[in-house]
C-alpha cells in the first residue's frame, strides 16, 4: 500500500446520540433487554432520529442472559430488522471495539445509522459469585481455570510485578479509587457516592493482594447506547456531533502466562495506531475515559497511553494529574470503580462521559474548553486493547 492511502475513519463518522437506562447500579426486576431498550430509546431521542432509520445494531454478550446473539435478540425485542448486526466479545475492550466497528461499517457502506447497545443485570440478575464466575469462565478452561486464577488474580499479578519493578505502592493504587470517588460524588446517578480516603481503601477487605475491595470495580445493572452516523448526516442532528477521529486495537495473548510483558499492554500499540490516524499526541487531549477494572490498571494505562513514562504512573496519579487541573482529567463520572460496571459493556459509560464533556454538558464537573477526548478500554487480563479518539471537529 503506497503512502497516503492507508485506511482511515478519521472524521467520517460521528456520535450523534447517547443514552443510558433510567437507572444504573441496583435495578431489580428489569431485564437486560429492557435496560438496553431504555438506553436505546434515550439515545434515539438524543439523536433526533426515528427508529426506522437504524439499519445496524452492534452489541456484546450480556452475562446474565442466555442469548448468544444479543444484537439479534435486542433487534427483535426493540422491533427493528437491521441489515447489519454483530455481537462483539473482546471482554472489557468491547466498548472501544464496537464504536470502532460502527465507524468502519459506515465508512465501508454496510450501514448508515448504527446503534451500539448493551444491557446487563450483573448485580440483581446474578449472585456476586455467579457474576465473578461468569468472568472467570471466560478464562482458558484447560490451563487457567483448573489452577484457580479468576479475573481478579490475573490483574493482581500485573500489579505485583509493577510494584516490584517500579516501586509502585498500594497508596498509589488507592489514589485512583479516591480520585474517582470524588468524581462520582459530583455525577448524578452514580452507584457509589460516599466519600472515601486513602486509609479507607487500604483498610477495606482484602480481595487478592495487593487489591482491597475499594481497589476493585463494582458489580452493576444498567444499559448504555450510542447512535453513530456519517459526518454528513450528523449535521442535521440536534446535538453537537462528536467525531471519531482515530481508532486502534491490539490483541496480544489469550493466556496470561503468555503475555509478552506483564507490565506493558497492547494499549501501547492500540493508542499509537489511534493517535497516528487522528494526527494527535497524548499532550493534546483535554479529557479521557480510561478502563479501571482495578486501580492498578489505571496506573499502567496512563503509562501505556503515553501520559507519563513507564513506572511513573503511581506518582503521576498521586500528584493529581488525572483530575481537574491536572495533565489529563480522566473518568470524571467515577468509572467502573464508583459509577457502575455492567460487564462487557461497562466502559460504555466512560465513552459517554467523554462525549458529554466534549459537548460541554457536564455542569459542575465540566472540563473547561474540552475539545479532544480519549477513550481506552481493555479486557481479558490485558489480552485485548481498544482505543478511540473523539473530537468536536471532523478535522484537526
Amino acid at each position: 500500500m503506497t503512502k497516503g492511502t492507508e485506511p482511515t475513519i478519521r472524521g467520517k463518522t460521528a456520535i450523534v446520540g447517547i443514552g443510558q437506562s433510567k437507572k444504573v447500579g441496583r435495578v431489580p426486576g428489569v431485564s437486560p433487554l429492557a435496560l438496553a431498550a431504555e438506553a436505546a430509546n434515550a439515545a434515539l431521542a438524543d439523536a433526533g432520529m426515528e427508529k426506522t432509520e437504524i439499519d445496524a445494531v452492534i452489541s456484546t454478550h450480556a452475562m446474565s442472559t442466555s442469548f448468544h446473539r444479543f444484537s439479534v435478540a435486542f433487534s427483535e425485542y426493540w422491533g427493528i430488522v437491521p441489515t447489519y448486526s454483530n455481537n462483539v466479545q473482546v471482554s472489557g475492550a468491547t466498548g472501544a471495539a464496537t464504536l470502532n466497528e460502527a465507524a468502519a461499517a459506515i465508512n465501508a457502506g454496510y450501514a448508515k445509522n448504527v446503534l451500539v447497545v448493551i444491557g446487563d443485570s450483573l448485580l440483581t440478575g446474578m449472585t456476586p459469585d455467579m457474576a465473578l464466575r461468569s468472568m472467570t469462565e471466560s478464562r482458558d478452561q484447560q490451563y487457567e481455570m483448573p489452577f484457580g486464577i479468576p479475573v481478579a488474580n490475573t490483574f493482581a499479578m500485573t500489579a505485583h510485578r509493577h510494584m516490584k519493578e517500579y516501586g509502585t505502592t498500594r497508596e498509589h493504587f488507592a489514589h485512583v479509587a479516591v480520585t474517582q470517588r470524588k468524581h462520582a460524588i459530583a455525577t448524578p446517578g452514580a452507584q457509589m457516592t460516599e466519600e472515601i480516603t486513602i486509609d479507607d481503601v487500604l483498610n477495606s477487605k482484602v480481595v487478592t493482594t495487593p487489591y482491597h475491595k475499594l481497589d476493585c470495580a463494582l458489580i452493576s445493572d444498567g444499559g448504555a447506547a450510542f447512535i453513530i452516523t456519517s459526518a454528513e448526516r450528523a449535521k442535521d442532528c440536534p446535538k453537537k456531533p462528536i467525531y471519531l477521529l482515530g481508532a486502534g486495537e491490539c490483541f496480544t495473548h489469550e493466556h496470561i502466562f503468555l503475555m509478552p510483558d506483564i507490565t506493558t499492554t497492547g494499549g501501547v500499540t492500540s493508542s499509537r495506531l489511534a493517535y497516528e490516524m487522528a494526527g494527535v499526541k497524548p499532550s493534546d487531549f483535554d479529557v479521557a475515559g480510561i478502563y479501571d477494572c482495578f486501580t492498578g490498571t489505571v496506573v499502567m494505562m496512563v503509562e501505556d497511553l503515553g501520559f507519563c513514562k513507564k513506572g511513573e504512573g503511581g506518582p503521576f496519579i498521586a500528584d493529581g494529574n488525572m483530575t481537574y487541573g491536572g495533565a489529563i482529567p480522566a473518568n470524571t463520572h467515577g468509572g467502573l470503580l464508583s459509577y457502575a460496571h455492567i460487564g462487557n459493556g461497562g466502559s460504555y459509560f466512560h465513552a459517554q462521559e467523554v462525549v458529554r464533556q466534549l459537548r460541554g454538558e457536564c455542569g459542575p464537573r465540566q472540563v473547561e474548553g474540552a475539545e479532544l477526548g480519549l477513550y481506552h478500554a481493555l479486557g481479558a487480563g490485558f489480552a485485548c486493547a481498544g482505543t478511540t479518539v473523539l473530537g468536536t471537529e471532523a478535522t484537526l
